[in-house]
């Protein structure tokens, strides 16, 4: 790695609030559930309860258990899918056609996120641990489908979700993107961990008013979380501030 290539401030907080290590940045990658639209739109918790009534009819268990299981393939196996193809050989396209037939409704238009979006420079990619029709549906709720690439799916990560660094290796190989010229934007602190590491900038996008709360548990010890570059609650907002700062 050339020293023209090394993220500003790599393993530091001191630029937190500098959003010049944005400069250089070629590719963004953007989580779909809780990223791309607010935790309120109501879709993942819809997400959730279809996985724990799918879970519910394969083990007959009651909903409450199958909730309680659910959540125990996730910690195993990082999703609830893979814990099932283990454990009881399910058939992935059947699980996520199944868990993903929600209602979109409630996400709204956001041409603020759109045009934010679409004027940063170079290339957008929506990196997801569901899947490709799901991504496409929100993303066309939302009005900004036509500013990605691409979207990089489970599906295409064979499977294998973030925050293994096998599926962020597939998705820089497939897509040809240089970490050290990118940045990922995830709800999830631990799906961080990795591109971090390889050299992106990172941002954890956390619930509308829970900034400063978020913010104030991560520097309670210098380097607590040296995953974490920015936090913001605040996706269009921080986006169109980020371009800012490039012009």
């Amino acid at each position: 790695m050339t020293e023209q290539d090394k993220p500003s401030g790599e393993g530091q907080h001191a630029h937190r609030q500098d959003l010049r290590v944005f400069k250089g940045v070629e590719a963004w990658v953007f989580d779909l559930d809780n990223t791309l639209y607010p935790s309120g739109s109501d879709l993942f918790p819809q997400i959730n309860e279809r996985i724990a009534s799918f879970v519910s009819d394969l083990l007959k268990i009651a909903p409450e258990d199958a909730m309680t299981q659910q959540k125990a393939y996730y910690h195993k196996y990082g999703t609830t899918l893979r814990g099932l193809m283990s454990e009881h050989e399910v058939d992935p396209d059947s699980y996520l056609s199944y868990v993903h037939d929600i209602d979109y409704s409630n996400v709204q238009q956001n041409p603020d996120l759109a045009q934010a979006i679409a004027e940063l420079p170079g290339k957008k990619y929506i990196f997801t641990n569901g899947d490709r029709p799901h991504a496409e549906r929100t993303a066309a709720a939302l009005g900004i489908s036509n500013h990605f690439e691409d979207i990089f799916d489970i599906v295409a990560a064979g499977l294998l979700p973030k925050p293994n660094r096998e599926a962020y290796d597939k998705f820089l190989k497939l897509t040809g993107v240089s970490p050290v010229r990118a940045a990922m934007f995830e709800d999830l602190q631990k799906n961080l961990t990795v591109p971090h590491k390889l050299g992106m900038r990172s941002v954890l996008i956390v619930p509308p008013g829970a900034r400063e709360v978020f913010k104030g548990d991560l520097d309670l010890e210098k380097d607590s979380a040296p995953e974490v570059d920015f936090i913001t609650d605040d996706l269009a907002g921080f986006l169109k501030a980020v371009v800012g700062s490039l012009r």
